[in-house]
């Protein structure tokens, strides 16, 4: 496994990351609240605006987020934009897919970290922005595509070689940064419809961003009225080596655990720390195992294939009622949308499943 996976990710590739939720403010008058972005995750979907969106008053200034880009404590920090921006780095697929889907394709000048199965109905699109690099990005090569804006997950803003440089690093070289606030830990799916809104607002683009958050609304809606797995427990599982079985808690994957409870999953270790013995597992025996997918990884289902015969957990219920599942890394660790279509996927097998 890459270096830069055995940094990130020693279990499932996740990052570990404070609490730091996104607030929106903006100057006077540049500013108008969509109802769809009022309600709770748990809401019934509200319907989209019929009235024109409000247009974003430049110089525009919007909360985000900084940290020293060495520990894991986030704060606020203000960035301000005088006009939309016009050449972004996405440092994750996820987060070029999600520009995409705001019509902001050509305002990409770069992506990294393809890790996982890209969203097939971005994918044309996704082909004209330029891979800067496969697997994590540099801060060389972010600052040699010339971006006036960086953009993507949190953790990977530090001055390490699979980092593409702190925000305050970034911010004083006269690039702007947006952290998804869903990277962060304490992040829900609230969170995930701020980062949109406050991306409309940046880019302009605010009517689209208040249809797409309503869209993913009635998404949500769904799978919580299915809530596929009806109240069942879940761990993270991973291939330790020669088929091992490994664990990690996710507890700080809170955006994926929001996602995953519309499902009616909870995690079994959202409030463990540390490592996690094969005989915690055990005495823990929860009802379903997921393990990630994500390109360069071990064979998923030569891991699977390797826990279901290994005597040591037979015991557990997972394994009698073949409950271990295959979850892709970009779709739930890409701190966007496209964990509806992990979710989907997943909620369909827990049904067949019944």
């Amino acid at each position: 496994m890459k270096k830069v996976f055995k940094r990130y990710v020693p279990l499932l590739a996740v990052l570990v990351m404070a609490v730091m939720l996104a607030a929106c403010s903006s100057n006077a008058g540049n500013e108008k609240e969509a109802a769809a972005t009022a309600a709770p995750a748990s809401a019934s979907p509200a319907p989209a605006e019929t009235a024109q969106a409000a247009k974003t008053v430049y110089p525009l200034t919007i909360e985000n987020h900084t940290n020293n880009g060495e520990g894991t404590e986030w704060t606020t920090k203000s960035q301000t934009f005088d006009k939309a921006p016009e050449k972004v780095v996405a440092n994750t697929q996820g987060a070029a897919e999600l520009l995409i889907k705001l019509g902001l394709t050509d305002k990409m000048v770069g992506v990294a970290a393809l890790y996982g199965a890209g969203d097939p109905a971005v994918q044309e699109e996704f082909k004209k922005i330029p891979v800067i690099s496969q697997d994590y990005a540099s801060k060389e090569l972010v600052v040699g595509a010339s971006p006036d804006l960086v953009m993507g997950r949190g953790g990977l803003f530090a001055d390490a070689d699979w980092g593409v440089g702190t925000v305050g690093g970034l911010n004083e070289l006269g690039i702007k940064t947006f952290v998804q606030s869903t990277s962060l830990q304490g992040a829900t799916l609230d969170s995930l419809y701020k980062d949109i809104e406050q991306l409309g607002q940046i880019f302009d683009v605010q009517e689209k961003a208040t249809a797409y958050i309503a869209e993913l609304k009635e998404r949500a809606a769904k799978l919580k009225e299915g809530a596929a797995a009806g109240g069942k427990t879940f761990a993270y599982v991973s291939d330790g080596g020669n088929g091992a079985i490994a664990v990690y808690s996710g507890n700080v994957d809170t955006f994926a655990g929001d996602v995953l409870g519309l499902l009616g999953l909870t995690n079994s270790y959202a409030d463990v720390t540390g490592e996690i013995s094969k005989e915690q597992l055990i005495a823990t025996n929860p009802d379903v195992l997921l393990i990630s997918v994500y390109t360069g990884g071990i064979d998923a289902d030569q891991s699977i294939k390797a826990f279901y015969a290994d005597p040591s957990l037979q015991s557990l219920k997972a394994i009698q009622n073949k409950a271990i599942y295959k979850i892709d890394f970009n779709q739930f660790w890409g701190y966007s949308y496209s964990i509806f279509d992990g979710a989907e996927k997943l909620a369909s097998e827990l049904a067949a499943a019944k």
